[in-house]
């Protein structure tokens, strides 16, 4: 989805992407194939949009001098379990609410997008943070909006393409929840999202999601998108249970100007583009 404005700024050769979540937040400065800056903030506790609102106010005042300034393109992209998968061909524009209706709890008020998906002509249904968004078209005017689903599924069946007839399992994790993508053939066989409180948590819905699609321990590959390392419990846990555990591998060679950050732990925020 995209915001238009008719205002004119100088645009630079830079590009801005914000993930936002109420867990926590992140954002990304692109510079042609060089990350200028890179940096994520957790909470303490889970917020409501009224509060996440509040943090990403005071991002942009402490960051002032690094994002008020003009960018080629602004990208947000909304992290919540607001959202469902659709088939194109299936897709109906006036029954958005009633997809969402079956796994997530709506209220008649909130304001329900899509983005397409071309890569597998599917739909993601969500419902945007639109106070978030009314704040980055004051500040920016245009800008793009997307569900980090929509993100995650494109970028997964891009690197997936022609690749491998077996099914890979990708986990993106985030403080609190993670996403599952089971791709075969190249093409998405299962997608959801799960709540977790402990990693005990974690591996009962990574077992229980392979035990329902017929998937062996032993010989499916699983990889690892997001906020996790080798020295994490839920890496360990994960790797006790699955022989074959790795990082995902990133098509895009970019250049950090400042500390290096592993690219699997910043998958959707940069490349959102």
């Amino acid at each position: 989805m995209v915001i238009t404005s008719n205002s004119t700024h100088t645009t630079l050769n830079k590009q801005l992407s914000i993930q936002i979540s109420l867990s926590g937040l992140s954002f990304c400065i692109l510079q042609d194939n060089s990350i200028l800056h890179l940096k994520e903030i957790d909470f303490e506790r889970k917020l409501n949009p009224i509060e996440l609102l509040a943090e990403l106010n005071n991002v942009f005042e402490t960051e002032a001098p690094l994002i008020d300034s003009a960018f080629k393109e602004v990208v947000l992209i909304h992290d919540n379990e607001l959202a469902t998968v659709i088939p194109k061909p299936l897709f109906n524009e006036e029954y958005m609410a009633d997809y969402l209706k079956f796994n997530s709890k709506i209220l008649k008020s909130d304001f329900i997008a899509y983005d397409d998906i071309l890569v597998n002509d599917s739909v993601v249904v969500y419902v945007p943070y639109i106070n978030i968004n009314n704040y980055i078209y004051d500040k920016f005017g245009t800008f793009t909006y997307k569900h980090i689903s929509s993100v995650l599924i494109q970028e997964v069946l891009s690197i997936e393409k022609n690749v491998s007839q077996e099914s890979n399992v990708y986990i993106n994790l985030n403080k609190g929840h993670f996403e599952v993508l089971v791709i075969k053939d190249s093409k998405l066989q299962f997608y959801n999202s799960f709540e977790y409180k402990s990693k005990e948590d974690f591996i009962y819905y990574t077992l229980f999601t392979a035990e329902q699609l017929n998937l062996n321990p032993e010989t499916l590959k699983l990889f690892f998108i997001g906020n996790v390392s080798k020295d994490d419990d839920i890496y360990n846990i994960t790797y006790k249970y699955i022989r074959h555990v790795d990082f995902c591998n990133f098509s895009k060679n970019y250049q950090f100007l400042n500390k290096q950050a592993p690219l699997h732990s910043h998958f959707t925020l940069i490349n959102s583009f």
